[in-house]
């Protein structure tokens, strides 16, 4: 019997200049109950647009042109606003892309899966709310669940905001549940973990999964049938096995041959310059207020400790590790946007000390960084154009229409067509969002630029383009990377080295090569089988029996 049925669906928007544009036309398809559909295309195909209409969800200025979206028979489109906020969260679900812009900033992580309970299950007692909370943390693999639950969203890390979004979402137990590239900030083992949970409630209550994602190694290792958009069409969709070794679709085809190979790139001669960057007992303690507002380090907890490297023009240090092992903490001590270190750090001989703003304009400058989030990094008043031009502006000391034309040539470079230059960041998608922000960082001609997971966003034709350019910006200019990513198959093609952290502290510091050889630590070579793990082609990944599901309370995993 069929649980969700796609019809003819048409969706359009206006844009900032008031021009009508359609998103998704003409999309068809069926979904049965515990089923699995992957919906795969490059950035701006309609992916996600058609994964909120499921839910009857339409972004500002959006219309539903034609079609229907039946769910147990009933059409979404067409259903009264008040009946259809009940459907949401009970029986659909979203999982969106942007874990920090879906949680509410003033209220606790645990106070929001618990109204999830209420609002949807029907759970009054304030206790049974928090077993089932800690459990459905704990499932999704968060250390120490209780403590989390307490914590507000910006006080986590990404991977972990990600998985407690997947916790609320499941709360409700839906029927559907819509999955908007869920897994970008999630380390490779705890992906594992998470689509495990994914499979055993699936096959537990029958839900139906939706995963958008430009990953095909995770669609290929969970989903039962692929989707493949190109410019709001679907284009082709059938069995996965039959879609990721046999496309029919030159597009298709072109997707699947983009996949970054598991392997070291081209090693490179050893730099023979001074390092620009060194890292010596590198740590930050986070500081908790005391008494009368006053920060006291002893109160406080270890996010890096004993960290050193060293990294040369030209090269780059790929920096791996689990969720909130302190990678970004890492980045965010080299740019500046964290401030009060132990150890020592300097950058071409200079101490790097302090906050960003006490920093010379010069040392800004040469220093840059392409956040892992795009929305909350770009100004949303501003339009593309105008936040690319800036930095030839502001770094440069060009006049504005020389720098509009520096910008162009640039986000064309990107893959960003000029027509997009006059819009403004929200109406892009996720993936072009980011290049927009690596544009943003090269904009300044830097020496050094943090890259914290900046391909978590880019499908993977795009990925192979952006990958391609950064290589030859570096061949070019001379430009060292400190490269941030769950992705070991883009480290792999990018680092020269690799910079492995755990709870904060460094357990390996190798050549791509040697890693690759096994030469790292256990907890090394467990992050690489993590990845293999998932498969390049495999319809269904093998079973992984999720530790941790014998502590959901059985309310929430029945």
């Amino acid at each position: 019997m069929t649980l969700l049925a796609v019809r003819d669906l048409t969706i359009a928007y206006r844009d900032s200049l008031g021009i009508e544009r359609i998103a998704v036309e003409g999309a068809r398809f069926d979904l049965d109950p515990g089923e699995t559909l992957g919906i795969v295309g490059e950035s701006g195909s309609g992916k996600s647009t058609l994964a909120r209409a499921l839910l009857g969800y339409g972004r500002p200025g959006s219309r539903f042109v034609g079609g229907s979206v039946h769910l147990d028979g009933r059409d979404l489109v067409a259903m009264p606003a008040e009946e259809l906020r009940r459907m949401r969260g009970r029986r659909v679900a979203l999982v969106p892309q942007n874990p920090l812009q879906a949680l509410t900033p003033h209220m606790t992580i645990g106070a929001q899966i618990a109204e999830v309970l209420a609002r949807h299950r029907g759970i009054a007692d304030r206790r049974e709310r928090a077993a089932m909370v800690a459990g459905l943390l704990r499932a999704m693999q968060v250390d120490d669940p209780e403590a989390v639950a307490g914590r507000y969203p910006h006080e986590v890390s990404g991977g972990q905001r990600q998985r407690a979004v997947i916790a609320a979402a499941l709360a409700g137990e839906p029927a559907v549940l819509v999955l908007d590239e869920p897994t970008t900030a999630l380390d490779k083992s705890t992906e594992i973990q998470v689509l495990a949970l994914l499979r055993e409630l699936r096959g537990r209550i029958g839900c139906a999964l939706i995963l958008v994602s430009h990953d095909l190694r995770m669609i290929g290792s969970i989903c039962d049938r692929v989707l493949v958009m190109l410019s709001g069409h679907v284009v082709e969709q059938g069995p996965t096995s039959r879609i990721l070794s046999a496309p029919r679709e030159r597009y298709t085809r072109d997707l699947v041959s983009a996949l970054p190979a598991f392997v070291p790139g081209p090693a490179r001669a050893t730099a023979l310059s001074p390092p620009l960057l060194v890292a010596r007992d590198l740590g930050l303690v986070y500081r908790r207020p005391g008494w009368g507002g006053l920060a006291r380090r002893d109160r406080g907890r270890a996010a890096l400790r004993d960290v050193g490297f060293a990294l040369a023009k030209g090269r780059t240090l790929g920096v791996v590790g689990e969720s909130g092992s302190g990678k970004s903490t890492l980045g965010g001590l080299v740019t500046g946007l964290l401030a009060g270190h132990d150890g020592d750090m300097r950058f071409d001989g200079i101490a790097l000390e302090g906050a960003a703003r006490r920093r010379a304009p010069a040392l800004r400058q040469r220093i840059q960084m392409v956040f892992q989030d795009p929305t909350g990094s770009l100004n949303p008043c501003h339009a593309v154009g105008r936040i690319v031009a800036r930095g030839f502006e502001v770094h440069g000391g060009l006049a504005a229409g020389e720098a509009r034309t520096q910008a162009a040539i640039l986000l064309e470079r990107m893959g960003i067509d000029g027509k997009l230059m006059s819009r403004l960041p929200g109406e892009l998608s996720g993936g072009q969002q980011q290049r927009v922000a690596i544009a943003r960082a090269f904009a300044a001609r830097p020496d050094l630029v943090v890259c914290d997971e900046i391909t978590s966003a880019l499908d993977v034709t795009v990925q192979a383009q952006v990958l391609a350019l950064m290589r030859d910006l570096q061949e070019k200019d001379g430009v060292a990377y400190l490269f941030i990513s769950h992705d070991l198959a883009v480290v792999s093609e990018m680092a020269d080295d690799v910079l492995v952290l755990r709870a904060g502290a460094p357990t390996d510091l190798h050549s791509t090569a040697a890693i690759h050889a096994g030469a790292g630590s256990a907890y090394a070579r467990a992050l690489i089988a993590a990845f293999e793990q998932r498969g390049a082609h495999a319809t269904t990944a093998t079973a992984v029996t999720h530790p941790d599901m014998s502590t959901v309370p059985a309310q929430a995993a029945r």
